[in-house]
This record gives structure tokens, sequence and C-alpha cells, in this order.
């Protein structure tokens, strides 16, 4: 039976969660950081499994020997006994309801406990009904909340963001990409337009024996319904929810069937009126001379490259392809070179296991000098966030010492990677920190984010980060509205006088390449006209998260954002020398 990373990493979600809901104590902390393991993993846990049994899950960080049994029962019968249980005990949809900002597993109990709430619809005719402000713990702001909440849940519907969903898009690909009839393969659609979120994958083909593919591709394990079956396109529905569809096309229509199929629809649309001007008609089977009517020889097709080309076009990368401003300067040969998918140096937000993350210092300098990067800040929360067990001054300190030491140590080893004495200082309402200014003046980077009062004006919320960004220790700030795509709505600010104020105070703005995905493309697009410099991180909680930063290049990319425009694409004594 195959059982997917995503789907073991949601039992054990939940089993954190229900053992929350009893005020288990340590475990639900424990099962939580196993399953961000498992979905991080860039290996199939049932191939690990197949490779070296309990003993080979034992292995993986953070899994311990109970924790393992469970994987090992869901990868033989795709069921846990446990999970069963607790579900049987608490019968509500975890996974949809703890997607409301604001309820956690306590709080769902209470709702069930009390008004016998199991899933969404529950919720929303509770809270529209006035029921949930009436209950101890909650009130009327409460019920309100949740009610935006649902709102928010209800316009991403059916769409999953693209760092949760990429690993199974990634795993799907690489297994029908192996198959011996495939002669190329590419993911089209929004996911190689790196949209925040996708509503469905679109794989294009290339094959002279289509059918061994298409019958392979609708007989996976991890397929739960079948749309269509043919010679040339079939489709179907994940387990996860997601669409997908595999589309074979001729090797002379492969560029215009991908240019297609990529988008944007606007994008295209412009294309196709570009091309009837030029006396061309483009279509998904490539670039025809004449008219619809009179369609000629065909002049392009093959590339995407040359498709461009024949149109008198710079070739536009797919992430900038969305009708903002793009074909004109593409027309004029002046389109910006932007930040490539391995021009990093450093990552400048990393965590450890001095407070929320599950490696040491030294096991994440030597995971991000494994992936190419030439230095990290280390950015442990501070002691207002106690349930991260934040540093407070004299730990910090001494997490100071220990990277000096290591520092040492590498330069021993004539290693020139460099470990950065950082932060990520939490700005408490009034926009002050949670540090004093003489011990963050020791860090060599400083960066300070808002973890709490997300409920403020715009005007008050504004005011609070401009105020952290006119301290002369801060350098960055993290993750600046505060969103978490598909979770959670940004809190309301002012971006216009950010970004004024990020100029004036000479302070970065972060691009977090977690599933917060924040800043937006269309704030780095403002941060890129008006000057202001940013970083991409990882905001990694364990090695193989280190990865997300992809997802943050991504998200300057759509913004049209150079390494010029990228602290952490320069060098460590260039990007230290242009903070404050």
């Amino acid at each position: 039976m195959k059982v997917s990373n995503q789907e073991i990493a949601n039992i054990l979600y939940e089993i954190g969660e229900y053992l929350e809901m009893q005020d288990v104590a340590f475990k639900p902390r424990a099962y939580e950081k196993a399953a961000q393991t498992i979905e991080s993993l860039a290996e199939d846990a049932g191939d690990i499994y197949k490779k070296g049994g309990l003993k080979a899950l034992e292995n993986i960080p953070g899994i311990g020997v109970s924790i393992a049994e469970k994987i090992e029962e869901l990868l033989k019968t795709g069921k846990c006994q446990e999970h069963e249980l607790l579900k049987k005990k608490t019968p509500v949809d975890l996974a949809n309801l703890t997607k409301v900002e604001g309820l956690g597993p306590k709080k769902i109990k209470v709702l069930y406990q009390k008004l016998k709430i199991k899933n969404i619809g529950d919720l929303e005719k509770a809270a529209k009904a006035g029921k949930i402000a009436a209950l101890e713990g909650f009130g009327e702001k409460s019920e309100q909340n949740i009610l935006k909440g649902l709102e928010f849940l209800k316009k991403g519907s059916g769409r999953f963001p693209l760092p949760l969903i990429m690993g199974n898009i990634m795993e799907l690909r690489n297994r029908l990409k192996s198959l011996k009839d495939v002669e190329r393969l590419e993911v089209a659609g929004s996911v190689r337009r790196y949209k925040e979120t996708v509503g469905d994958a679109d794989i294009l083909v290339i094959s002279k024996n289509p059918k061994p593919i298409m019958d392979y591709f609708v007989s996976m394990p991890e397929v739960a319904h079948v749309y269509a079956h043919g010679p040339t396109k079939s489709a179907v529905k994940l387990k996860s929810g997601l669409d997908v569809d595999v589309r074979i096309v001729p090797e002379e229509s492969y560029g215009a069937a991908l240019m297609y199929f990529t988008g944007s629809k606007d994008h295209n649309v412009a294309l196709r009126e570009l091309a009837i001007k030029k006396g061309y008609t483009l279509n998904e089977y490539g670039l025809f001379k004449g008219t619809k009517e009179k369609k000629g020889k065909l002049a392009a097709g093959k590339t995407e490259e040359e498709i461009y080309r024949v149109l008198g076009l710079e070739y536009i990368e797919p992430e900038m392809r969305e009708m903002t401003g793009e074909i004109e300067l593409a027309q004029k040969n002046s389109l910006p070179k932007i930040i490539g998918y391995g021009d990093l140096k450093g990552d400048l937000q990393v965590q450890t296991n001095w407070t929320d993350g599950e490696k040491s210092i030294e096991e994440m300098a030597m995971a991000a000098m494994k992936i190419g990067l030439e230095y990290i800040a280390i950015t442990d929360h501070t002691k207002r966030l106690a349930m991260t067990h934040g540093l407070d001054e004299k730990r910090l300190m001494k997490q100071m010492q220990e990277i000096d030491e290591l520092n040492r140590k590498f330069k021993i080893k004539n290693t020139e990677f460099k470990i950065l004495r950082s932060t990520e200082c939490d700005i408490l309402e009034d926009g002050s920190l949670d540090l004093p200014d003489e011990i963050l003046k020791k860090l060599d980077v400083v960066g300070a984010s808002v973890h709490s009062h997300f409920n403020l004006s715009e005007i008050e919320q504004t005011k609070r980060v401009c105020r952290a960004m006119k301290n002369p220790n801060v350098d960055i700030i993290f993750h600046p509205t505060g969103r978490i795509v598909g979770r959670r709505e940004a809190y309301n600010l002012d971006m216009s006088t950010i970004i004024k104020t990020a100029k004036e105070t000479c302070t970065i703005l972060e691009i977090n390449g977690s599933d917060r995905l924040d800043l937006r493309d269309q704030y780095i697009r403002m941060c890129v006209d008006a000057g202001v410099k940013m970083s991409i991180d990882s905001d990694a909680h364990n090695d193989s998260q280190l990865y997300f930063s992809g997802f943050g290049i991504a998200q300057a990319r759509r913004g049209w954002a150079t390494k010029n425009d990228i602290i952490n694409a320069w060098s460590v004594d260039k990007m230290l020398s242009f903070l404050k």
C-alpha cells in the first residue's frame, strides 16, 4: 500500500492535536516536529522503510521509536490504530477546523463538548447564530474572528499553498519522467509560474508510445478519482485533493503547448493579439503564418524561445508572465535580469534547537554548506515568545559564544563558511523591542518581527512596525505583513508608508520562503521601484527546510527583483557592510 509523506505527516499532526486536546504534556510537540520532518523529507518514507525497515525510520532525525512504529503501521496498513481511537473519542474534522485562524485543538474540544461542532459547516451555523460568543473563553470578538476566518478559508477553497504541495507535484513529475516511453516532460500552469497557490497541475509530455504512460498515471496509488483516461489526455484527482492533467503533445508543438498551458491567460491573449498584428496565428499547436481562416506554414512551435523570437520579443521568464508590463519591455529588449534560483549566497533566517527549531547550530551550518551557501544567520526567537522557549539576554549571550567557537572551528579547518550572530527579536505592541539595545548592538544582524496583536488598526500597526524600523539596531523586518498563505490574512498595514520608511531608515524587508510567502509579489515590485533592498530567507526550523528559500526566490522573480535588490545574493562582507 502506497502512503505518501504528506499523508503520514497529516496523521502525525492530527495525533499531536488530539493529544493536545487531552492536555498531554510534551507529546503533541514531538508529533508536530515529526510531521514537519516527514513533510519535508527529500526521499519517500516508504522507500526508506523498504531499504532499512523500522531501524531506518528511527534514524530519521526527530523520529523516536514510538512514532517510527506508527509510521510503519501506516505504511503497512494505511491506518494507525491510535489515530483511529483518538478520532472515535472526539469525532471532529481537525484538518479543516484548525485552518480557521485562532482555533487550536483545545478550543475545538470545547466547541465539540458544548455545541457538538464537528466540522466547518457546524462551526459557521453556530457562529452565525451567536452561540459561540456565549461560551466561556470565547466571547463576541472570538466569534467575529471565527466568521472572518471562515470567510478567508472560502476565498482560498480548492487551492493549495505552493510550498506545501510542490513536494507532491515534484515526486509525481519525477516518477512519470522516469518512465521509459517519456522523451520530455514538464509541469506547466500556475505551478511553472510559481503562483502562491495552485488549484491544479498540468503536465506536458512528448512520447511516441503514450498508452503505458497514461495507464500508469491513472493507476497510481495516490489517485482518488479518474476524470478521464484517453490516448493523449488523462485527468485525475489525487488523494491530497489536487487535480492533475497529463497531455501528450507532438514535438513540433511542444513549445507552443508549454506556452499556452503555462499562462497567464492575459499574457497569452496579448501574445495572440500581437501575433495577429504581425500576420500570424498563435495557438497551442504553434505559431502559423496567415490568419485563423487561412492558416499557413508552421513558423515556430518547438520551443517557447523561438515563438518569442519570431514575434520580435525577448524571452520572458514564466514567473513574469502576468501582464504587468513584461511584453512592452520584451519588445524593447529591456527586461530586467531577474534573480536566478542558484544566486543566494546566504540565508538570514534560520532557527535552531535553542528555541523551536529541531537541529543544533552546527548541524544547520553543515546542511547550509552542503547546499552551497556561504553563510547563515541564526535567528532564534526572543523571550516574549515563551512557547518557543525564546532567548533572554543571558541565553542569547551564551548562544553568541557558541557561534564564535564554531566560526573559530571552521577557520581552523580552512572553511570560509560563516555563522552570523543574529536574532528574530519580537516587536512589542508599541513598536519597542523585546531585547535591550546594548544586547542588539553586539549582534551581526538584527531581525525583528510581529507575532502578536494582529488586530490593531492600520494606523497603529503601521506606526508599530515603523517605530521598530527606526531603531538603529534593526536591520531586517522578517515576514513584514504577517500572513500565512491559506491560513492567515496579512494584518492591516499601509505598505506605501512601510516601504518609504524602510528606504529612509535603510531597513531590509524580508521575502520569507516558507508557507508565508511574505512579501507578496506586488510589494516586492514596489520595493524594487523604490530602491528598498530585501533578503530572501527560508525560515527553516530543520535542515530539510532550507530549500524553502527557493520559493522565496520564485516570489522575488515574480516581483522582478534582481541580484542587486537581494542582500543575501551578495558576499557576506558586502552584505554586512550594507547593514545599519
